[in-house]
């Protein structure tokens, strides 16, 4: 299917690395002119050039710490400035530390909500006049599948991402028509930070390998196993789409099936 997104201009939040980068090599490969975002200038060199050997739009980096402000300002005017106006925006960062509620302090609880919900409040902040200055806007917001159900030793991830879909909720009816705004909720997939997640619980002496805790995730996937992040990038890409012109306010899970609640 073409998605006919060829020549926008998308921002993709956190990008160098993992589920972002899968969603940036999504849409350039589909023809967008894409920024690229990270923290790790190495990383986010690297990862510009192995999705410009795959791309059909332009792709470009901008450093930012999402946590900074003024970072923030500087990714989106980079977009603008670089491609003449944005269409896209995903907002997107990297995990919260892994664990359990007794050993979580004031700060990285703090911390937690810095990351996962002001950085994309200040995100659609800065991208909101440009996205409704083109001809009709998306947004799509990364969050996890802790949302809908809470995973053992995550307790800051199982709590502070869900503001992120009451906000989703609430601009997807204040910014339509001219913006549509949606979530999407990822289960396992095989990146790092799943691989982070993995060896973290053989270090805390739930599993005796990393074997044993792969598996702990799998198990109970229909799908049989982790998801890819190309499969993520793909859906990413659609809600974005005016392929999914009707799809406004919904989060979307991609967890093979993983995800036991009926809503």
């Amino acid at each position: 299917m073409d998605l006919e997104i060829d020549g926008n201009a998308a921002l993709v939040a956190a990008s160098s690395s993992g589920l972002g980068k899968a969603a940036a090599t999504t849409l350039a490969r589909e023809g967008a002119n894409v920024v690229v975002n990270g923290r790790d200038e190495q990383r986010l060199e690297a990862t510009v050039e192995e999705i410009r050997s795959v791309a059909d739009g332009d792709v470009v980096g901008q450093p930012a710490d999402l946590t900074d402000p003024d970072d923030v300002s500087k990714l989106v005017q980079r977009a603008v400035d670089e491609f003449g106006g944005l269409d896209h925006l995903v907002t997107n960062a990297g995990g919260p530390p892994s664990k359990p509620f007794r050993e979580t302090t004031d700060e990285e609880w703090y911390d937690a909500y810095d990351l996962l919900v002001m950085s994309v409040v200040r995100l659609v902040r800065e991208a909101v006049d440009h996205l409704e200055a083109g001809d009709g806007g998306s947004i799509v917001h990364s969050t996890s599948h802790t949302v809908k159900e809470g995973i053992d030793g995550l307790v800051l991830s199982n709590s502070v991402r869900m503001s992120v879909i009451g906000l989703e909720k609430t601009l997807s009816r204040e910014l339509a028509p001219d913006v549509r705004v949606n979530s999407v909720m990822p289960g396992a997939h095989q990146t790092d930070r799943m691989e982070y997640l993995i060896e973290n619980a053989v270090e805390r002496g739930e599993f005796d390998s990393y074997d044993a805790s792969y598996e702990s995730w799998t198990e109970d996937i229909p799908m049989g196993d982790l998801g890819s992040p190309e499969e993520f990038g793909n859906v990413v890409a659609f809600l974005l789409s005016d392929r999914a012109s009707f799809i406004n306010g919904e989060a979307v899970m991609i967890d093979g099936g993983d995800a036991r609640s009926n809503l």
